[in-house]
């Protein structure tokens, strides 16, 4: 004798699970802007890897579902975003020199996310691309915002994009070949 579920149990079942990954997600996030690894010329968090990771394994709106939350959770004071509690948290931080970057986060996880969500049959160099774009749209409004912080001199180059762009460029090519394994790991062993 078999048993089927309720569609009413699947439903809530499936929802719970949703919820539960971008719960898990939203964690991994703010842990990856703990971490921080010795780099030249200075030591990286693993954020923008999460990000576009993220981006990339979710799609663009569940990709957004997790980032728009942390940034939530961050304007609210939770200690999530890298150097806080320490460097002030909440509102005041994310109104500081790195707000902006934390705001490029949204549209470079949903650009990542919409990459991931075509061709089953991934080409690594077109995934490295695409992370390298999102990668780059975070500096987009970052450096906007820093230069409104700092002022729109040759110094917001200098302390907002020159000593990250090593660090970025490898973490996108990371974020993109791990994606890459990913999709090809699983190729086959998802039912439809």
């Amino acid at each position: 004798m078999t048993t089927s579920r309720s569609p009413a149990l699947s439903h809530h079942s499936r929802q719970a699970r949703h919820a539960l990954t971008l719960l898990g997600a939203t964690l991994l996030l703010a842990l990856s802007a703990k971490i921080a690894v010795p780099f030249y010329p200075v030591p990286m968090t693993l954020q923008t890897l999460a990000v576009i990771g993220l981006g990339f394994a979710l799609g663009p709106w569940r990709a957004a579902a997790v980032v728009a939350p942390y940034l939530a959770e961050g304007a609210i004071g939770l200690p999530v975003f890298a150097g806080t509690p320490q460097k002030g948290v909440g509102l005041f931080y994310m109104l500081g020199p790195t707000g902006g970057y934390l705001l490029g986060y949204l549209p470079a996880a949903m650009i990542a996310g919409w990459a991931g969500t075509l061709n089953p049959s991934v080409n690594p160099v077109a995934v490295a691309a695409v992370a390298l774009l999102a990668s780059a749209v975070i500096y987009v409004p970052g450096l906007l915002w820093l230069g409104a912080v700092i002022g729109f001199d040759k110094s917001v180059l200098q302390y907002g994009l020159y000593p990250f762009i090593l660090g970025d460029v490898t973490k996108a090519v990371l974020a993109g070949l791990l994606f890459v394994a990913g999709r090809t790991a699983f190729a086959g062993k998802v039912q439809p």
